[in-house]
């Protein structure tokens, strides 16, 4: 059958959070089987355990945020995308402030970790969510219009279509499609970075957000060119990382989805009102397990046979 995984040890690192610019410890510790990933601030006392879930989402500017009882753990997708691309499904998560450290701006440090640890199989079915049927969400008319769609499909692929008007943005490739039958999420995801505008820099900080960004943790921009020395990683590293950002978003419905993801300019809070509108219509959807890989999708199939590196 394809079990459910965890970490086989403890593994730390620190660093900041890109919007509170906030120095956070990070520790990643197995959990049972049927447990989920769980955030939990081990700063506050007693502790507060955040369950990463769709209804769990409260804010959504420009991060994804679990709130439970006035605690808050923001910025939890690019972790959860990792934790998606090498099928982890049961983790704790013990961080020691309000966000999860941003680190190089990708999910290539949280692949990084999560392969230190050591992945371990339980001896439990994993559990998959199918979609049975489409369900979509919209937002905004014409020019400004925004929408993201899930439909049935025997595996998991995105799609996804950017427009920002800048020309550094506009040269590279704005939509790009990935199928994890046939592709890597470590190799042609996990390593694109966040991207920010130097003239939005100002009124983000004003709101209290982008206080750690830096040329360090995100590919940044201003009127005309990209500003980081080094370039892209991808040629189209915008529109990858995200897929990477929607990866993430989409596993806190829970489970591994099997469907096709589409979405056009969609964010966080488009893609958790799509999990939500999801989760709304029991007929849309089933839980389903694998009694053999053989029978199993093979964008999940070959994940738990896959030595997931970087080269």
């Amino acid at each position: 059958m394809l079990k459910q995984r965890t970490v086989k040890q403890l593994v730390k690192t620190t660093g900041v959070g890109l919007h509170s610019g906030t120095k956070v410890e990070l520790t990643l510790r197995p959990a049972a089987p049927d447990t989920g990933i769980v955030f939990r601030r081990v700063d506050l006392t007693p502790p507060v355990d955040l369950p990463a879930s769709a209804t769990g989402v409260g804010d959504t500017r420009m991060a994804s945020v679990l709130d439970r009882d006035g605690a808050r753990v923001s910025t939890v997708e690019h972790l959860m995308s990792a934790c998606a691309g090498l099928g982890i499904d049961n983790l704790y998560v013990d961080v020691t402030a309000e966000e999860i450290p941003i680190m190089d701006g990708s999910a290539a440090s949280f692949v990084f970790l999560l392969q230190q640890a050591g992945l371990q199989e339980q001896n439990v079915p994993k559990k998959f969510i199918r979609v049975k049927k489409p369900v979509e969400v919209r937002e905004g008319k014409g020019a400004q219009e925004k929408w993201a769609r899930l439909e049935p499909y025997d595996g998991f692929r995105l799609k996804f279509f950017i427009e920002f008007n800048h020309p550094a943005v506009d040269v590279t490739g704005q939509y790009a499609e990935v199928d994890f039958e046939a592709e890597s999420y470590v190799k042609e995801i996990a390593r694109a970075r966040t991207f920010g505008f130097m003239q939005d820099v100002e009124t983000l900080r004003g709101m209290g957000l982008a206080r750690g960004g830096s040329l360090e943790n995100a590919i940044v921009m201003d009127e005309y060119r990209i500003l980081n020395a080094d370039g892209l990683r991808y040629d189209n590293e915008f529109v990858r990382h995200k897929i990477l950002d929607a990866i993430g978003d989409l596993y806190l419905v829970g489970h591994p989805l099997l469907a096709s993801y589409t979405a056009h300019k969609s964010g966080h809070t488009l893609n958790n009102l799509l999990l939500r509108e999801l989760l709304a219509h029991p007929d849309a959807y089933e839980i389903v397990t694998f009694s053999s890989a053989d029978g199993a999708p093979r964008a999940y199939a070959q994940q738990t046979r896959q030595e997931w590196a970087f080269n």
